[in-house]
């Protein structure tokens, strides 16, 4: 089997599966049942007129494909008041999901289960229910449609078991967003099916057929359905209903495709994907650990002499990027504070630390005991034999290890060692990078943006005080031609965006920010900040978090006072004012590591609810999320969206990078900006400054200690 297998990789090399014109993973217009591997990001872009859509997809689990459109109407205008919006042709944001379930068998298909435009204005809405089979070089795929994906008539077969699904439900009293259960696989059914034939030796290139369920007079906008006063011309009707395609892989990650769809119309498009499921998922890792040159030295020299001990484990411990804080010895043990800013794997950088200590250390230290430091707070300690290192060493048995190491909280006081270096405070950390802003689908325009040069501020005052800051200059300023202004019935916290954006272009200061860090006791932190908190607000206010080592779950409380920032983000205020404040409740499922935080409490605009954020995180440092919110304004005040929520990634740095480094960056995404459940958006929150706190965070890098 695994000989086979080998000859068909060389055969059907790049056969990741392809991409639908929707943007998700099928045929050509239609479905399949194909999912990418747990932790892949892609984007896909297809035109297909009157359509021109750009979709991002997400794989939390290897049974979920979340993705979401932003699609191009070009046969309709965004609204009729041309003051408002021009010429410009509709843009239309919608969500999809699609279900594993159950994989492909050796005589059974893989089936899947998906929504269409579920949480959006329902212009390309449905569901199916769709199976996909490989036979030989053939992948088949077969389902049923409901909504937009019904043209090809049959019964629907769960009138069965209720005659709501006889009539389809739209709900029509709504702002948008919203979610319409009522018309999910109801009223007619249509089937579709095709297949994708891979072509040997053609490096993955593969021809698509299929017979095209979707319902041409039901999708988009069209006469008589409440939204024909904005149509410019009616959608070409479809001549046939065989499509045709064909897909050429630049690589596993990178797609092309051409089609000839309605029998009328060829489309094209690309795709991309990455795979983060896994450490250094984009560029491999060219930092090993270097010995510690005369090492030997070290030992001979230092040996009987505890100032000279103290002293090579700071030298040594510093020129790695390992930041001793504080050591005692005490008979054969020695226990020493560190803190490290390169590792985003806390094991790794445990490791490195011992591998430094064990090769300059004298040979009658039989223990390390080693506490890891951020902010002057304790995380964790480590009480780790010698000897079991060594041990375990050179066949990276690391689950051995493990076994034998003791994790434990700890309170930090520098004052119970024996050595205290002083510190070289306070110490500037700053970085120059370039810094896009931007503005997506407004009515003024398609994409607004600037590009800025930005220097990004570190100042540690105090081992727990630092001040940190953003501000940038604009080089390219592209915010001339907005002129949306709020309508928001609520106070303006976050909808006058424009106003910020047009009037801080030169200039600006995103965030300058005082923060004091306490660990008052185990498993207690606090953090007092001041300052300019963010783009929009600024005041003071403080967080508390109980965070047990040994548990999956933290508590968290917060309040801040706040006033609004003026326009230029510079120093000057508006006058609205206001205090905010959340209880959290963090919970992370071990094995999954998936996260999910609630809280609940005051918003910016003085709305009342609970915010539900949930995301997963992979072995590369990725974290995908979504979040939702609720609270007590109802969707007419809220506004269009009718009510708040959106998702978000962020990648670690150090997977484009050969070298390790902390940090990450990524992006997150609403359908629609309102000030409904706006929260205030604070650097360096406790959950995450405190992140290796936590017992989970580290059992799932052990495999790193001997990196």
């Amino acid at each position: 089997m695994d000989v086979e297998a080998n000859i068909n990789d060389y055969i059907y090399p790049y056969s990741n599966p392809s991409y639908s014109n929707y943007g998700t993973l099928g045929l050509i217009q239609m479905p399949s049942a194909r999912m990418l591997e747990e932790g892949t990001l892609a984007f896909s872009w297809s035109g297909n007129d009157p359509y021109l859509r750009g979709s991002i997809l997400a794989y939390p689990f290897s049974w979920l494909e979340a993705s979401y459109q932003y699609t191009d109407v070009n046969n309709a205008l965004y609204s009729r008041v041309s003051s408002f919006s021009g010429n410009q042709s509709y843009k239309d944001k919608s969500f999809d999901a699609k279900f594993l379930a159950s994989k492909e068998k050796r005589y059974l298909p893989q089936i899947a289960v998906g929504f269409r435009d579920f949480a959006g204005s329902g212009l390309f809405t449905g569901e199916y229910i769709v199976a996909s089979k490989f036979y030989k070089n053939i992948d088949f795929s077969i389902g049923m449609g409901w909504g937009t994906l019904s043209r090809n008539k049959v019964k629907n077969p769960f009138t069965v078991f209720s005659d709501n699904f006889e009539k389809r439900t739209l709900n029509i009293d709504t702002q948008g967003g919203e979610l319409s259960p009522g018309k999910y696989f109801s009223g007619q059914a249509g089937l579709f099916g095709g297949a994708e034939i891979f072509l040997p030796n053609l490096k993955g290139a593969r021809l698509k057929i299929e017979y095209d369920g979707t319902n041409y007079s039901e999708e988009g906008f069209r006469p008589g359905f409440g939204n024909a006063e904005l149509l410019t011309k009616v959608q070409r009707p479809g001549s046939s209903r065989i499509n045709f395609g064909i897909v050429y892989p630049y690589s596993n990650n990178i797609q092309f495709k051409l089609g000839y769809t309605k029998g009328n119309t060829i489309n094209f498009g690309f795709s991309i994907a990455l795979g983060f499921k896994d450490k250094d998922p984009v560029i491999k890792k060219n930092d090993p650990y270097e010995p510690v040159k005369n090492a030997e030295a070290y030992k001979v020299v230092s040996a009987g002499d505890e100032t000279l001990i103290y002293r090579t484990a700071l030298t040594v411990l510093n020129g790695k990027e390992l930041y001793l804080q504080a050591a005692t010895l005490s008979d054969n043990s020695l226990d020493i504070a560190y803190s490290q800013g390169k590792h985003s794997s806390y094991i790794r950088g445990m490791g490195r630390v011992l591998r430094a200590l064990d090769s300059t250390i004298p040979d009658d230290i039989t223990e390390f005991k080693l506490t890891n430091v951020n902010a002057s707070m304790g995380m964790h300690q480590a009480i780790i034999n010698r000897k079991a290192f060594n041990q375990n060493l050179p066949t990276n048995t690391y689950q051995i290890l493990a076994r034998e190491t003791e994790l434990t909280a700890v309170k930090y006081d520098k004052n119970e060692y024996q050595f205290r270096p002083e510190s070289k405070l306070p110490f500037h950390y700053w970085k120059i990078t370039p810094d896009l802003r931007s503005q997506i689908g407004g009515p003024d325009g398609f994409f607004f943006g600037d590009l800025r040069v930005a220097l990004q501020s570190e100042l540690i005052v105090k081992t727990n005080i630092t001040i940190t800051s953003k501000g940038s200059i604009g080089i390219v300023n592209g915010f001339d031609k907005l002129k949306l202004k709020s309508d928001s019935i609520l106070p303006h916290v976050r909808t006058e965006i424009v106003q910020y954006l047009k009037e801080s272009q030169k200039y600006n200061i995103e965030f300058m920010q005082v923060n004091h860090f306490n660990n008052p006791s185990n498993n207690i932190y606090t953090k007092l900040s001041a300052g300019l908190l963010e783009g929009m607000f600024g005041g003071v206010g403080g967080e508390i978090l109980y965070r047990p080592f040994k548990k999956n779950y933290a508590i968290g409380a917060e309040i801040w006072a706040v006033q609004q920032r003026d326009y230029d983000q510079m120093f000057s205020f508006l006058d609205y004012k206001t205090t905010t404040g959340h209880i959290s409740f963090y919970y992370e499922e071990p094995n999954s590591q998936v996260l999910i935080i609630l809280k609940g409490g005051r918003f910016l605009a003085e709305d009342s609810g609970i915010r539900v954020d949930m995301s997963r995180s992979f072995q590369s440092g990725m974290r995908a999320g979504v979040f939702f919110a609720r609270t007590d304004i109802s969707e007419y005040e809220f506004g269009e969206g009718s009510f708040d929520k959106g998702f978000y990634f962020w990648f670690p740095v150090e997977a484009f990078f050969t070298n390790y480094r902390r940090g990450s960056g990524g992006f997150g995404l609403k359908p629609v900006t309102r000030d409904g459940a706006a929260l205030l958006s604070t650097h360096q929150d406790l959950y995450s400054v405190t992140e290796a706190s936590q017992i989970n965070s580290l059992a799932r890098d052990w495999g790193d200690i001997y990196d």
